[in-house]
């Protein structure tokens, strides 16, 4: 199977190149984590529907574009007058009766409009233009949060899989030391109550055991969501721990300099802002005049019989004019709405702007925080390790209480704990800074 897929990574990497981001055989997947980022891209639901809004709103623009470009439309019809009208007229003094039309008429009718002038019309495609660049912008705003919903849950498989190693570890050494001390007691060396220490220090690390194997796999189903793969999908994460904690240059990253106006949110919020300008204009833009252009060709067939009919053409050409006046108060009320609204775009993109400088104080200050933790906990666990060892060499020569063995036991599980916490949170805190820094 591993040779198999050996060959098959090299046949990819043969056909796709450097553009290649995951080996996918069958149903499983094996992913760096910039592979499934990357893979993530392509196929998370969130980010199809925000690719798809972006379709849809060039769609939009061609739509409002072309309601202003010439319109042609060509009309024919047919009429059987199966009782021709009259009208009466008067020769001296006499009512002479006159037929109207003929039994079969046919008219055809050609006609061309153009709008010539119409401020609502620039407003609109200027409108649509800017919406199809803020769906742009959504979406590369979906990507940066999936981007870092996969790192969060890759790193969270990968801490949860160590701390796993911890238990099983911890669990074979409990596991040792229970034998250990039941054979003590049958040579009177041990009390009972040693025996049931140990027994419940298994049982329970045992629980616990079962318990993150349970865990570990629901982070894997989030990973799965994330990635927009079927649930029976196996992820075999090919980074560990210590490849992604190497890649962490805490210093590189404090000395980066912040931009808040080229942060994704900030953009978000300047095209709205913009937006509401444009709202605003199209409100204004409604107390000016339109003027529209029509040309009408028309070609109607006359007859007594179908087979001989006269065709008499005419055509037409004009302009009309609209020239709002009283609107009753409603084009003042829209105006006046719109300015509040511009208003209220402008104050939000100050107050997301104060929000990232804010931000990115903290988490400069937090990713300092965070590596110092690290570093202290990770010196910690084996200081911890050392004394838990020590107690276990001198609770095997008698020298120690099964007590004081599962106190060390204990203190040491924290230690690990803690290294772990610590460890996660370096990660959470580097990404949440490569986030707003746009490293992402």
């Amino acid at each position: 199977m591993k040779r198999k897929l050996i060959i098959t990574t090299l046949l990819t990497l043969l056909i796709s190149g450097p553009s290649l981001v995951a080996q996918e055989n069958g149903k499983e997947l094996s992913l760096t984590l910039k592979e499934a980022q990357d893979y993530a891209m392509q196929n998370n639901k969130l980010v199809k529907s925000a690719k798809l809004t972006v379709e849809g709103s060039q769609s939009d623009v061609w739509t409002t574009i072309a309601s202003g470009l010439p319109q042609i439309s060509v009309s024919a019809g047919f009429t059987d007058n199966l009782k021709l009208g009259v009208f009466v007229i008067t020769m001296d003094g006499n009512a002479v009766v006159m037929q109207v039309g003929r039994p079969y008429n046919i008219p055809v009718t050609a006609q061309a409009s153009v709008p010539l002038f119409n401020a609502p019309y620039y407003v609109g495609v200027e409108t649509v233009k800017l919406a199809q660049k803020l769906s742009a912008s959504n979406l590369q705003s979906t990507e940066i949060d999936t981007r870092q919903s996969v790192s969060s849950a890759y790193y969270l498989i990968l801490v949860s899989e160590e701390s796993l190693n911890i238990l099983k570890n911890n669990l074979a050494n409990l596991q040792e030391t229970l034998k250990s001390t039941k054979a003590m007691y049958n040579s009177g060396l041990a009390e009972a109550t040693d025996v049931d220490q140990m027994s419940s220090n298994v049982t329970m690390m045992e629980n616990s055991f079962s318990n993150l194997q349970n865990t570990i796999e629901v982070n894997y189903n989030l990973l799965r969501f994330q990635l927009g793969v079927k649930p029976d999908t196996k992820i075999i994460l090919t980074e560990t721990l210590d490849d992604l904690v190497k890649e962490i240059n805490v210093n590189a990253l404090l000395t980066q300099d912040f931009n808040a106006m080229k942060n994704i949110q900030y953009d978000l919020v300047d095209k709205q802002e913009q937006l509401s300008a444009l709202n605003l204009k199209a409100q204004k833009s409604k107390i000016w005049p339109s003027l529209s252009g029509v040309y009408v060709f028309s070609n109607s067939g006359m007859g007594l019989t179908l087979s001989s009919m006269n065709w008499y053409q005419s055509s037409y050409v004009g302009a009309q004019l609209s020239v709002p006046i009283f609107a009753s108060g409603q084009r003042y009320s829209s105006i006046q709405k719109a300015r509040i609204d511009l208003e209220k775009a402008r104050n939000s993109k100050e107050m997301v702007s104060d929000q990232l400088n804010m931000q990115e104080k903290q988490l400069r200050f937090n990713l300092q925080n965070a590596n110092m933790q690290y570093m202290s906990q990770k010196g910690n666990v084996e200081v911890s390790k050392r004394v838990y060892s020590s107690m276990e060499n001198k609770y095997k020569q008698g020298m120690a209480s099964s007590l004081e063995l599962t106190q060390a036991n204990q203190l040491y599980l924290q230690a690990e704990n803690n290294y772990i916490s610590s460890l996660m949170n370096l990660l959470q805190t580097k990404l949440a800074f490569d986030k707003l820094l746009n490293n992402m």
